[in-house]
């Protein structure tokens, strides 16, 4: 019996704005999933600052997202990816704040930011006592001496620096 030979056709490689436009949605896809995993099945509760963090992802996610609507080499998916590349990159500026805060390098805050503002006596006093008191400058987690807000700032920045460089990368010209 004779066996058909499957061709493979060679694939062109990945351009530079395509490359970042994946980046930039697998980047804050993969942060966020590690944060919101290390919260509900790892059982570290995020403090405050943990939260602010989070939301540039989210908007990272939702940019990129939308950024896959148009063609990769347009001026639009450029302009999102951008955006995207952004919005990482606060979320790393966050997070070496954050790591600066748990090293004791800036203060941080001096005032209980975890409760909800309004509300009844009674609601605040149920936040309080059901409220687990988790400190910003005090690290839960550690992965070679680094904490997650020192890890989110190293992989934010420089996630958001290689979106930067192979999104406005040129093809090569023939």
């Amino acid at each position: 019996m004779a066996e058909a030979a499957v061709a493979i056709a060679p694939r062109a490689p990945v351009s530079g704005p395509a490359l970042g436009r994946l980046v930039a949605l697998l980047l804050p896809l993969a942060l966020l999933g590690g944060a919101l995993g290390s919260q509900y099945v790892g059982g570290l509760h995020p403090c405050e600052m943990c939260y602010w963090q989070r939301w540039p992802h989210g908007a990272a996610i939702l940019l990129a997202a939308l950024a896959f609507t148009s063609s990769a080499v347009s001026s639009r998916s450029r302009a999102l990816t951008l955006l995207a590349a952004a919005a990482i990159a606060i979320s790393g500026a966050i997070g070496v704040y954050h790591a600066g805060v748990e090293a004791k390098v800036f203060e941080g805050f001096t005032t209980c930011t975890a409760l909800a503002r309004g509300g009844s006596a009674a609601d605040l006093l149920k936040q309080i006592t059901q409220a687990p008191l988790i400190r910003c400058d005090q690290v839960q987690w550690r992965f070679l001496g680094i904490s997650m807000a020192g890890w989110n700032a190293i992989l934010s920045l420089g996630g958001a620096a290689a979106i930067l460089l192979l999104t406005l990368k040129r093809g090569r010209r023939a």
